[in-house]
C-alpha cells in the first residue's frame, strides 16, 4: 500500500473536514425548513405565532381588506385605518359578494388569537371572527368590510 506524502494527507483531511461541515449545515437547514415550525404549517403561520409571543411590534402582521358592503371607497378607508394601527395591508379588493351585513375578520393561518386582536383593534365583534384556513393564502387574516362600516372606529374617528 502506498502512503501519501504529508502534503497530500493534509489536503485529504482538510477536504474530508470541509465535506463534513457542509453536510452538517445542509442537514441543519433542512431541519429548520421542515420541522422547526411551531405548527408544521407555512412560514407565515409560524411567524405570526412567534409575533404573538413577542408582541406585535416585533413583526409586521399582513392582512388583506375586502369590500363586502357594495359602497365605493370603504376598503380604502379601512386600509388606511388598519395601517394606522400598525398592520401591513398587502391587498385591497372587492369581496365575492357586495351584501355582507356585518364586518368580518377571517383567520387565514390558524392563529385565532391574532384574529381576535385584529378584530378588537378595528371594532369588530368577536362573534364575527371566522376561520378559513388555506395554505396557499399568505396573509394572517382578511377583513371583510360589511354594511355596518359606519359603526366602526375607522369612520367614527374620522367624523370628529
Amino acid at each position: 500500500m502506498k502512503t501519501l506524502p504529508s502534503e497530500g494527507r493534509s489536503r485529504k483531511i482538510l477536504l474530508t473536514l470541509l465535506i463534513t461541515v457542509l453536510s452538517a449545515f445542509v442537514v441543519y437547514q433542512s431541519y429548520l425548513v421542515f420541522f422547526d415550525s411551531p405548527t408544521g404549517k407555512n412560514s407565515a403561520t409560524a411567524a405570526v405565532r412567534d409575533s404573538t409571543a413577542r408582541g406585535r411590534q416585533s413583526l409586521v402582521v399582513q392582512i388583506d381588506v375586502l369590500n363586502g358592503s357594495g359602497v365605493s371607497g370603504v376598503a380604502q378607508k379601512m386600509t388606511s385605518f388598519a395601517r394606522s394601527m400598525g398592520y401591513d395591508v398587502v391587498e385591497m379588493r372587492n369581496y365575492k359578494t357586495p351584501d355582507v351585513k356585518e364586518t368580518l375578520v377571517i383567520d387565514r393561518c390558524g392563529n385565532m388569537e391574532m384574529a381576535k386582536r385584529i378584530a378588537a383593534d378595528i371594532g369588530v365583534k368577536e362573534r364575527n371572527i371566522l376561520q378559513q384556513l388555506n395554505p396557499d393564502y399568505f396573509v394572517t387574516a382578511s377583513i371583510v368590510v360589511g354594511k355596518d362600516y359606519k359603526d366602526l372606529p375607522a369612520w367614527i374617528h374620522s367624523k370628529k
